[in-house]
């Protein structure tokens, strides 16, 4: 009996070698490799070596997974630290440029910088106690204002015949609007004139020959034709004129707004950036003497020296040119203030005074229209400032 019970063993040892015929995998054999070792006590590793051979690949496929996942999770906790690492770096280097460029901009901010000259003198009041006003230069005209000229019929022009600050006199022609149809009428008129005069006088002549061949009434009748057409013919010259636009007065052409080809009307010519009607032609006065509207501020209106002792001097603005002034008049109204000098602390809702004064051109570089600084002050003598540069 005893003989018999060690075959089995012997038996159960064959397999043996074909446990190492099939490949296994070799990340099953480490698994299985490292969980062996886990194991505390030898005898457990010797028994298992024999019992688990046989199976192999189940404990592989299902032991194996759990210890994949805590093995490649140590990985990642040790890439962690070398980012956090770099990050701090990156924070620390952003902190040291700031502060680098807060230093830089508190020295350049900090740095007091010399102030640049003015480009030219600024202005000065020329008097102990004087009133600062805003001026502008006219047209020594006795309203003041430019003469703005407009036709009185509608057409297209034909010619321009003056330029922009051309002196002109009284008559001279400025621009010609087309009129062969007012002309034909013109000499329509004319040839029924002719013929009305043409039938008087045959009229005329038949009655003196022979009272009885021609009645009175008949010869007042051709009478009245020839008043009637010579009225026509007249009145048709009238209108003829309208169609060359002459100079009403002397003066200076300011500005030309009429183009040959452009249709014009009796409101001017339509300006299609503005859309507005603008005169054909703006002229001036001579330009001998100009004149300087001021607006004096309703609030120094009280501070107004009387005009047997007022004076006042013109400073163009952007030189040191300075000019004296002559006291024309008050313009007695105060209306509200549209005269803009382009000054960040002018005041829109101002009323003002209008004071008229007058100097002598000559050479100064002014133009109407043209903004000016002017000092209105109190002469003690009563004896007002003379026009001599």
């Amino acid at each position: 009996m005893n003989t018999d019970e060690p075959k089995p063993a012997i038996k159960a040892d064959e397999p043996k070698p074909e446990t190492t015929t099939p490949a296994p995998d070799p990340k099953a054999l480490e698994l299985t490799h490292e969980t062996k070792v886990d194991k505390s006590t030898p005898t457990a590793n010797a028994e298992t070596k024999t019992a688990v051979k046989p199976e192999v690949k189940p404990v592989a496929t299902v032991k194996s997974k759990p210890k994949v996942e805590l093995e490649e999770t140590k990985p990642e906790a040790k890439a962690v630290a070398p980012k956090t690492a770099g990050g701090n770096k990156i924070i620390f280097s952003i902190a040291i440029i700031g502060i680098l460029a807060g230093l830089v901009a508190a020295y350049i901010f900090g740095t007091v910088r010399k102030a640049q000259p003015p480009v030219f003198k600024p202005i000065n009041n020329p008097f102990e106690s004087a009133i600062y006003a805003n001026g502008m230069i006219e047209s020594d005209l006795p309203s003041g204002e430019n003469i703005n000229i407009f036709p009185q019929i509608s057409g297209p022009i034909t010619q321009v015949l003056v330029q922009e600050g051309q002196s002109v006199s009284a008559g001279t022609p400025l621009f010609d609007i087309e009129d062969s149809v007012q002309r034909a009428n013109t000499e329509l008129a004319a040839a029924n004139l002719k013929l009305a005069r043409d039938q008087y006088d045959k009229d005329r002549a038949a009655y003196d020959a022979d009272p009885k061949s021609v009645s009175k009434d008949v010869l007042d009748t051709a009478g009245d034709t020839v008043n009637q057409a010579t009225a026509a013919l007249k009145a048709a010259k009238a209108l003829l004129e309208y169609y060359s636009v002459k100079a009403p007065v002397a003066g200076v052409v300011l500005a030309v707004n009429a183009a040959v080809g452009g249709y014009v009307s009796s409101q001017g010519n339509y300006d299609s950036y503005t859309e507005l009607f603008d005169p054909l032609v703006v002229m001036s006065g001579p330009q001998d003497y100009m004149d300087v509207r001021c607006y004096v501020d309703e609030i120094l209106v009280s501070r107004l020296p009387s005009k047997w002792h007022i004076q006042a001097q013109m400073q163009i603005t952007g030189t040191d040119i300075k000019v004296p002034l002559e006291f024309v008049r008050v313009q007695p109204y105060v209306s509200p203030k549209i005269e803009l000098s382009n000054q960040k602390q002018e005041q829109v809702d101002l009323r003002v005074l209008p004071v008229i004064f007058r100097f002598e051109k000559k050479d100064a570089p002014v133009y109407p229209g043209q903004m000016v600084d002017v000092f209105i002050g109190q002469d003690a003598t009563g004896a007002n400032a003379t026009n001599n540069y």
